[in-house]
């Protein structure tokens, strides 16, 4: 007998095994109707997503109650809650290998695209890997350039932009968790409507009115007369709609700046001239209320065109962090710094100054603040990714490549999407 089940053979027979499984369909049915109803949800709320998404099949009242957005908040919440106790936050790693790229005009170009991945993986000692996330063929046969840019991530949620080279306007909002996408409608600035431009993009959650804003920033090049003028527009994925375009105090800001998600706003790198004086600054819009503040960078900072601005949200999530990275024949160095205290000027501290390393004198490339505080960096020469104590000053490798261009952005499990019947499944 016992031959027979190592060798994958069944002791029962067609019959007997569908009799055995109604039997079994049986029970489980029974012993459902015999829990209280108000229970099922605290059971369910504790499930991983995977789980969740398996038992919307179970019964219709399972799958209202899933499905609830009530519930999908109230899981998001206690998933959140339960990996700040325990440490198990996961970073979404996308990763672009080509020939190479060039920044003309400041704008990333990828030359001889060859793939991307995207992965998520535990931002813990080892940053050990989480599972790999497929990516929706759907999307491929719409874009105009090689690949998709990560431009951030909110509560499960990732934004897509089409930007990496030509203009183009396909910008997504993805829950690879629950394989769901929304594709967004054109904005109203185009290279059709308003000539050149730069954009900045993010996304963020609106927690007055329970609504994910996507918000676009656009800093117009074709005025040699004038000063830049900036614009911002909201896309509201509760409306599934642009708002109305704003002007922005006269700046400039730069497309291929990150930004930073802190606190329900949402931050980029600016410029400003005053006096033939280019001065830098941080542009802060606040999701919910959908309003503009400026926050100064270190007054010992100096502007200058030599120098590769970043910024990121800091280690704890509740401020913002900053790194300089100077290439110039005269010097060459990676300034460290965060915001200790949120939109206290004076709290910035500057934490350390990296110098060229290693035996080719190389400069790594920043990418972000870890949850423990330490710094993940890409090494310039075989693009490996490390991970930066500062405080003892000592560099781990990771035993990951970074590519020609990666990013990295903080992650959460969630059922956001789910509910949504305009949601494209894939």
């Amino acid at each position: 007998m016992w031959e027979d089940c190592y060798e994958g053979k069944s002791l029962l027979s067609p019959e007997s095994a569908s009799k055995l499984c109604l039997s079994i369909t049986h029970v489980f049915q029974t012993w459902l109707k015999s829990l209280p109803k108000e229970i099922i949800p605290n059971i369910l709320i504790r499930l991983p997503i995977k789980s969740l998404i398996k038992f919307t099949s179970v019964c219709k009242s399972w799958r209202s109650t899933i499905k609830d957005p009530s519930f999908i908040r109230t899981h998001l919440t206690h998933t959140l809650n339960f990996n700040d106790q325990n440490a198990t936050h996961l970073i979404l790693l996308h990763t672009i290998f080509s020939e190479g790229t060039s920044t003309p005009f400041g704008r990333v170009h990828i030359s001889g695209f060859q793939e991307d991945s995207y992965c998520l993986r535990y931002d813990n000692n080892d940053v050990s890997h989480y599972c790999k996330v497929e990516f929706p063929i759907g999307l491929k046969e719409k874009m105009v350039n090689p690949c998709l840019r990560v431009v951030g991530t909110c509560d499960g949620l990732v934004l897509l932009a089409d930007d990496l080279g030509r203009y183009a306007y396909n910008f997504v909002v993805w829950n690879p968790c629950v394989r769901k996408y929304v594709t967004l409608s054109k904005p109203s600035v185009r290279f059709a409507t308003h000539g050149g431009y730069d954009a900045s993009l993010g996304l963020g959650y609106d927690a007055i009115g329970n609504d994910y804003k996507v918000v676009r920033v656009t800093t117009l090049l074709d005025q040699p007369d004038e000063l830049p003028t900036t614009l911002a527009q909201v896309y509201s994925l509760a409306t599934g709609s642009w708002g109305m375009l704003r002007v922005l105090p006269p700046c400039q800001v730069p497309g291929s700046w990150v930004q930073a998600s802190v606190n329900g706003t949402l931050h980029w790198l600016a410029l400003r001239c005053v006096d033939d004086h280019y001065s830098h600054f941080v542009v802060a819009f606040d999701v919910g209320s959908e309003s503009y503040r400026e926050i100064m960078l270190p007054k010992c900072f100096k502007a200058d065109k030599s120098l590769e601005l970043r910024l990121c949200a800091s280690g704890d999530r509740k401020s913002i962090g900053l790194f300089v990275r100077c290439k110039s024949e005269s010097d060459c160095f990676l300034d460290i710094w965060v915001m200790k205290e949120y939109c206290i000027e004076k709290s910035w501290t500057k934490l350390m100054i990296l110098t060229p390393q290693g035996p080719k004198r190389s400069l790594p490339e920043a990418l972000c603040f870890r949850r423990n505080g330490e710094v993940m960096l890409v090494l310039e020469d075989d693009r490996e990714l490390v991970s930066l104590d500062i405080g003892n000053k000592q560099f781990k490798n990771l035993g990951i490549s970074g590519g020609q261009v990666s990013s990295v952005d903080s992650y959460e499990e969630s059922l956001v999407l789910l509910d949504r019947k305009d949601a494209i499944s894939y």
